[in-house]
């Protein structure tokens, strides 16, 4: 059986910086093998395009460029914002902060800088304009349920949740 769509497809994987080297993420060092459901875009279109037609066992070592993961930075994400937002907290530059709406959506930002008037904040996703680097191996693949494909994800199994 091989990773194609509407397949439930569990990986093993080591997400690296390309330019760096380092290591971001690690499914073998941090937690269980992903579990995601094959072409309902629950992962990276540049990881799950490169993963079509892997079997069970095999292992690949997948780059893939900044606009095929998270994007190019967006430099109107960066945005300086009035220092009174902020009250309360002892700002660091990298600190990762999160705002919310008015409608209650959720904004991640990363501090990128400050002074006595002002804090520039970074909205872009902290993988934005990085190319990547993934070492996969794929532990097991099953077909998906109808009850799977028709909400677009995997039930149970610790896979992508919504």
């Amino acid at each position: 059986m091989e990773a194609t769509r509407n397949k439930v497809v569990t990986f093993h994987y080591t997400l690296k910086d390309k330019e760096t080297g380092e290591v971001l993420d690690s499914s073998q060092e941090f937690g269980q093998p992903l579990t995601v459901l094959f072409g309902a875009e629950n992962i990276i279109p540049g990881l799950e395009s490169r993963m079509e037609g892997m079997k069970i066992g095999e292992k690949r070592t997948i780059e893939v460029p900044a606009a095929e993961a998270y994007g190019e930075k967006n430099p109107e994400l960066i945005q300086k914002v009035p220092k009174d937002y902020f009250q309360g907290i002892e700002l660091q530059k990298g600190m990762p902060l999160q705002a919310q709406t008015p409608d209650g959506q959720i904004i991640n930002m990363t501090v990128v800088d400050f002074d006595d008037e002002t804090v520039t904040v970074d909205m872009n996703h902290p993988l934005a304009g990085k190319d990547l680097v993934f070492d996969v191996e794929v532990v097991d693949i099953r077909d998906a349920t109808l009850e799977e494909i028709k909400h677009g994800h995997v039930h149970g199994e610790g896979g992508v949740q919504h």
